[in-house]
């Protein structure tokens, strides 16, 4: 099977669709896949429900995706440092599910997993509880959380090699190896490509089962927040 694609524009090819489901790995600028989202944006593709930690900011990242109204639905769990967020949000434009950080990761996980669904003390006597099933376990009270199943998972690695093994570096790795389990297909880019046999096979965090299409990209690497002396 091919998996090595000339460019993120190549990789998406007939692979997105009006209404669809995609899950993109990253936190805040950190890990996020953005030749891919950047290709998106260049495509006529909308009403998309989108599965992520949070939306980049305003001119970066997801955010990119929301400036072009492209976005219709946000599943995520931290919202801040995007005003364009802030302002579809609360005008009525763009839907918002909140998710608590740990939930939305084991959401993602119970998808890659096949595990349709499960319990969790987190978000119980909250608005997040709200017209979800509780069960009450030793005494305990737990909510009913839904995995999540994506159209299309986007990650981003740091090496990949030809067969579409990933490893990640450092915080770069945050939601990227989850995100990659519970899509229906797996688009990753990588800062480099290697050939099969030069990954250390106790160090690889994504095995290649999981990725169907894999791009070398060039990335920016910005800083979300920057903090300097005087």
């Amino acid at each position: 099977m091919k998996k090595i694609y000339n460019n993120a524009d190549d990789a998406l090819a007939e692979t997105l669709f009006d209404g669809m489901t995609i899950a993109v790995g990253g936190f805040g600028l950190c890990g996020i896949p953005e030749n891919l989202i950047t290709a998106i944006r260049r495509t006529d593709v909308k009403n998309l429900i989108v599965v992520s930690n949070n939306a980049g900011v305003d001119d970066f990242g997801l955010g990119e995706l929301l400036a072009s109204r492209q976005i219709s639905k946000m599943v995520s769990s931290y919202v801040g440092e995007n005003a364009e967020f802030m302002r579809q949000y609360l005008s009525g434009e763009l839907e918002l599910e909140f998710n608590p950080q740990g939930t939305l990761a084991e959401r993602m996980r119970a998808g890659g997993a096949g595990i349709p669904g499960f319990y969790t003390k987190t978000g119980v006597g909250t608005v997040i509880a709200d017209g979800k099933e509780h069960k009450d376990f030793d005494g305990v009270t737990y909510i009913l959380e839904m995995g999540i199943i994506a159209d299309l998972s986007l990650v981003k690695a740091w090496k990949g090699d030809e067969r579409g093994n990933l490893i990640y570096r450092k915080t770069a790795r945050n939601f990227n190896p989850v995100v990659a389990t519970c899509g229906k297909v797996c688009i990753a880019e990588v800062e480099e490509i290697v050939k099969t046999g030069e990954l250390n096979p106790d160090l690889i965090h994504t095995p290649s089962i999981y990725v169907h299409r894999l791009i070398k990209g060039d990335h920016e690497k910005r800083i979300e927040q920057r903090t300097i002396s005087a």
